[in-house]
């Protein structure tokens, strides 16, 4: 099956204008790449997971930053904005695995802590427009490297 998102155009007209604003959001691109990859990665999506190594280096994200996204707490690589920004992707995909609030407030003063409104709602937003693709992707079983034609 092709993405639902491409056989009903009007959705991707709607989710390209979220990416825009998305991305004039005030966040660093390489910030909202590692969101992407971050929460691929969790759930298990290859074709976002290889989407998102291309879309980081795109932006710059460095090899050892990209080599090392599955241990970012323990790798020295990552900045505290950076860390604050996982943390809260981490926070937002695995809803499942919480009782109580989906994002501890820790981890939503940390963000706070490095982040205004304005791009604390960006990163929320790439971070539920990639489990959004997530789901999608897994569902029909997109193969990582597909291109959509």
């Amino acid at each position: 099956m092709k993405n639902p998102a491409l056989v009903l155009p009007d959705a991707m007209k709607g989710i390209q204008t979220i990416y825009k604003a998305m991305y004039q959001g005030g966040v660093a691109p390489q910030i909202l790449e590692l969101v992407h990859l971050r929460a691929s990665q969790i759930n298990g999506c290859s074709a976002c997971v290889f989407a998102g190594v291309e879309g980081a280096k795109k932006h710059g994200v460095a090899d050892e930053q990209l080599h090392a996204l599955v241990a970012w707490r323990e790798a020295p690589f990552f900045t505290d904005e950076e860390r604050a920004a996982l943390a809260l992707t981490e926070a937002a995909t695995r809803i499942a695995d919480r009782s109580g609030k989906a994002a501890p407030d820790e981890v939503w003063d940390a963000a706070a802590d490095h982040f205004s409104e304005e791009q604390l709602s960006a990163i929320i937003l790439m971070i539920s427009l990639t489990n959004f693709f997530n789901r999608i992707n897994t569902t029909i079983e997109e193969p990582a490297g597909a291109t959509w034609n």
